[in-house]
């Protein structure tokens, strides 16, 4: 199964805003990245897969960790995305990255190739998860480790919830569809964890992450970057008149300034971590 149409359209729409802000987002995530790397246990001279890279992160920062005897492939659906990453290897100087376009249910590489397998707020939006869990574990080398990170819930995650929230009062949201593709689709403990049960995954584990998303800039460009960011925010407010428009964003940036340091702006934030491992013949057999 391959994601909608739509869905291709509106991450194709934001693509050049994500490849702009790259080094903003990898700065703000560089925790997550760290997180994943420990957690599918990726070290020096290995072949990782990055899937729904986007423009490049994390794997960009996992090909220099694994170093020219190591090798990251990168997949994602939107080819502006791959493209943005292929830009960015080439500016690193990186010869150990390559990026496909391509479906996380339909994984063009052979069986067992992969030391691990990783993924950064990808998976709440793929059309069927257990499908993609079974074609990372397809594609990972028996006794490996795979692991994801997904969003908790939104009203611990600043990032989110400071635009939402004086949004949602000039633009009524509207209702989601169960498990419909979203930001905090998995936010609930424990179920991503069940997606790999039930997809074939072994030691699955969770936890949940705590960081600080460090954003560099101020709150009114703060308020730009995430305009940017996301087709369906900018869908909202592209239906407000030009004062509500003035007002949003004047509360908006008003309900920053608990955040904001001299650095910039500080989030609190709070993923879920799941990661499991790919059964050995050994294990298969008893």
């Amino acid at each position: 199964m391959q994601p909608d149409q739509e869905v291709i359209n509106r991450w194709s729409g934001s693509a050049p805003y994500w490849e702009k802000h790259s080094e903003i987002i990898r700065q703000m995530f560089a925790p997550i990245t760290h997180a994943l790397v420990e957690d599918a246990r990726i070290g020096s001279q290995q072949t990782v897969l990055d899937i729904a890279m986007g423009p490049g992160e994390p794997a960009l920062s996992v090909a220099t960790l694994v170093g020219s005897k190591g090798w990251v492939y990168g997949i994602d659906p939107i080819p502006e995305m791959v493209e943005a990453a292929r830009r960015a290897a080439d500016r690193l100087g990186l010869k150990n990255a390559q990026f496909e376009v391509a479906f996380a249910e339909q994984l063009p590489f052979p069986a067992d190739t992969f030391d691990a397998v990783i993924s950064r707020f990808g998976m709440m939006f793929f059309p069927s998860p257990v499908d993609a869990v079974r074609e990372m574990l397809r594609v990972l080398k028996p006794g490996r480790k795979m692991a994801l990170a997904v969003w908790h819930f939104a009203e611990r995650n600043p990032f989110h919830y400071t635009l939402s929230q004086v949004i949602d009062r000039y633009v009524e949201p509207p209702p989601l569809a169960p498990d419909s593709p979203d930001a905090f689709r998995f936010a609930m403990p424990g179920k991503l964890a069940d997606v790999f049960v039930e997809a074939g995954a072994i030691a699955v584990s969770e936890r949940v992450f705590q960081f600080a998303i460090q954003v560099p800039i101020s709150a009114e460009d703060y308020w730009m970057l995430r305009c940017e960011m996301s087709e369906k925010l900018r869908e909202k407010i592209a239906v407000l008149s030009k004062e509500q428009l003035g007002e949003v964003k004047r509360e908006v940036i008003e309900s920053l300034r608990e955040y904001s340091t001299d650095d910039g702006i500080s989030f609190p934030a709070e993923i879920l971590i799941v990661s499991g491992a790919k059964s050995s013949p050994a294990q298969m057999s008893r």
